[in-house]
């Protein structure tokens, strides 16, 4: 089967979750035997061949522009499948891209659609872009052939405010154990001597709650913070104004580097309070970390009983709370590591996403396939 992906910034990742799922679906996708095709943007993607690990990659043009980079790159990818492709199945991310997920079927082309939470929450949008993203939310559960949701909640919102039904598909989190330390020695960390946040830095993330919340704890630990944010310069710089001494920013970290911090940290803060499943998240329960999340529904409902969360009216007062509570209680914190690893290696499997989303390429493709079949016996 020849399968196309739409939407990301492309692969190898490099940037957030919705590249990783790609990544990791698109590859073993191709170790089943099928022809996958991702679109990717030349100035987020460095990998310089044309295929990575069987994948292909087409890198087309995009405007560089906070409100323009996804929706004038999904238009052009969308228009090179429809006329250069003709795949059996196109799967496209993230809810602003419903027009072309709507185009793609008007050409044709079945589709699967990963609408990846609900952008329109975002604090980063202005009101013309938050209007725009409602609209296409509100698209995004009725132009595709299966909409995919990662998230029970969400999938329970998508019911209620747009009256359609969704798939639930899981993220899936399979993290090895990094050989090396020498990550750690760069930010001169020790293990378990760190607290770890892994966000893009925009508002909606909450970081800022966790550095005032470091603060408010008075512990020596120091805090790391993964990740950087191309287009919100502003909130960058003030973050690193109000960050003591002990705060380390590294900027963007994947693969060995962001593998040994993960698997390092004595504690794993998740702040976001808008968004369904958040990788991260699952991948720091996959790594064995004590997680402390914000009392987000999507949260709770990865993590469980098997970590932490914080609310309340002062969220900063709440987090540095029951960060002095995990501080002070290193047993505690060795239990919720142990049942965090076993939650996701029970519920959060790549193979298994990988399954359900063969399954629903094979439901939305055979109606085709099978026309074509006809076609074919009839000419013969």
């Amino acid at each position: 089967m020849k399968i196309a992906m739409l939407g990301s910034r492309g692969i190898p990742a490099q940037y957030s979750g919705v590249e990783t799922c790609v990544e990791n679906l698109a590859t073993r996708l191709v170790e089943r035997g099928h022809e996958v095709t991702v679109y990717c943007r030349p100035h987020m993607v460095r990998w310089p061949q044309p295929y990575y690990k069987g994948v292909r990659l087409v890198k087309l043009p995009t405007l560089r522009n906070k409100f323009l980079d996804t929706f004038a790159h999904t238009a052009l990818c969308t228009l090179h499948m429809l006329t250069r492709e003709r795949p059996d199945v196109a799967i496209y991310f993230i809810a602003g891209n419903s027009p072309f997920v709507a185009l793609a079927r008007l050409g044709g082309v079945p589709t699967l659609f990963n609408v990846d939470g609900l952008d329109s929450q975002r604090a980063k949008w202005g009101p013309r872009a938050r209007a725009y993203l409602r609209l296409a939310e509100w698209l995004s559960a009725r132009v595709a052939d299966r909409t995919v949701t990662d998230s029970r909640v969400v999938q329970d919102l998508y019911q209620r405010r747009f009256g359609r039904p969704s798939t639930y598909i899981a993220y899936g989190a399979e993290l090895p154990r990094p050989d090396g330390t020498d990550y750690l020695n760069r930010f001169a960390l020790r293990s378990r001597g760190y607290m770890l946040v892994v966000k893009r830095l925009v508002p909606e993330n909450g970081i800022h709650t966790v550095i005032e919340a470091h603060k408010r704890a008075e512990t020596e630990m120091p805090l790391v913070i993964v990740g950087d944010a191309p287009y919100a310069d502003d909130y960058a710089r003030s973050l690193r104004a109000a960050a003591g001494p002990n705060v380390t920013f590294t900027g963007y970290l994947f693969g060995e580097g962001y593998r040994q911090l993960l698997h390092h940290a004595y504690l794993f803060v998740e702040p976001s309070e808008v968004g369904g499943t958040h990788p991260a998240l699952i991948e720091a329960m996959a790594a064995g970390n004590c997680i402390i999340v914000d009392c987000h529904e999507p949260h709770l409902e990865a993590l469980g009983d098997a970590g932490l969360c914080y609310d309340g009216p002062d969220k900063a007062e709440s987090l540095a709370r029951v960060m002095q509570q995990a501080l002070a209680d290193p047993d505690m914190v060795e239990r919720l590591r142990q049942q965090a690893r076993e939650r996701a290696q029970a519920l959060y499997s790549w193979d298994s996403v990988t399954d359900a989303y063969e399954t629903l390429c094979n439901e939305v493709a055979t109606p085709v396939n099978l026309l074509s079949t006809h076609q074919t016996a009839r000419e013969s």
